[in-house]
């Protein structure tokens, strides 16, 4: 499933259903969760009621209506979903918004289906029902755990950083939505976390191809390969070896002034790096040393990165 779920991940995971749960609380109290009058059972009784008072024998109402009492409904899946069937909670959801689409039951349903989908790891699923949610309930207060919950189903399909990152993209792009949106709630803290993890995914993969550039003999390739891991993703664990590898390159390219400064940026920056010792080495082998070109490319995006 690619990265593990970080503890405090999984906390927000039980802290989800539990705030699903409480809604279920609130249907012990139908009158404060649905739009206006009593439930389908007393309306029923009261037909009969009334037939029988003089004699007549009533049309059966309860027959022509084949809609079941949405708290019936809700209750199945929430059922459903303390017992692990989540496929089945995420269908009798869908009853729900189905059958009573105009209840305040409907909404929670949507985003409980999301939930669901979520927990048999049917992302793609999950997805749609949060953005359904986002896009019928834009200022509902679980609007910020339905952006969350979308970031979540793209962070768990990041795979190897040898397969298409597409997902890891869409999880960092959803990640940062929500620290961007909802800044002051804990969905943020935990998305900014698992946004460094995606970063430094991405740079991973960007090295890897680098690697296999650079091996290849492919030195301008691997150069630029290197060169969006210094930009796009400077703050990642591998700026160092992309620094070294800049270093390895321009030498290979007989470009010296570049490969000392970007040995010159690793060593300022991760003095104790082993990658700076093989920087170092390198340059020392050709009678060079580190010395930083305040034109360089390399000098010119840290600085803008890192302003004094």
């Amino acid at each position: 499933m690619g990265y593990a779920a970080t503890a405090f991940g999984n906390a927000f995971k039980a802290l989800s259903i539990v705030l699903a749960l409480g809604a279920v609380a609130a249907c012990s109290s139908m009158s404060d969760m649905l739009d206006g009058g009593s439930s389908t059972s007393s309306t029923s009784s009261t037909t009969v009621a009334a037939a029988s008072s003089d004699g007549a024998v009533a049309p059966n109402m309860a027959a022509a209506d084949k809609s079941e009492p949405v708290a019936n409904l809700y209750n199945k899946g929430l059922e459903s979903m303390k017992s692990g069937s989540y496929k089945t909670a995420a269908k009798e959801f869908a009853e729900v918004e189905r059958q009573h689409p105009y209840s305040k039951l409907a909404t929670k349903a949507i985003l409980m289906q999301a939930y669901a989908q979520y927990q048999r790891n049917a992302y793609d699923e999950a997805i749609n029902a949060a953005n359904r949610f986002i896009t019928l309930h834009p200022g509902h207060r679980d609007a910020p755990y339905a952006y969350y919950l979308i970031a979540l189903s793209y962070y768990e399909q990041i795979g190897d950083v040898k397969r298409d990152q597409t997902a890891t993209k869409k999880a960092l792009e959803s990640l940062e939505e929500v620290t961007r949106r909802y800044p002051d709630t804990p969905y943020a803290a935990d998305a900014a976390a698992k946004a460094v993890l995606a970063r430094d995914h991405l740079a991973g993969k960007e090295m890897e191809v680098g690697r296999y550039y650079l091996k290849r003999g492919s030195y301008l390739a691997a150069v630029n390969r290197f060169k969006t891991v210094v930009i796009a993703y400077q703050t990642t664990t591998q700026t160092p070896e992309a620094l070294y590898r800049l270093t390895e390159s321009y030498m290979a390219l007989g470009v010296r002034s570049e490969a000392q400064t970007a040995a010159a940026v690793l060593g300022y920056n991760y003095p104790n790096s082993e990658w700076y010792k093989d920087a170092y080495a390198l340059l020392q082998n050709d009678g060079l040393t580190p010395s930083e070109n305040k034109e360089s490319w390399i000098s010119r995006a840290w600085n803008a990165a890192n302003p004094l």
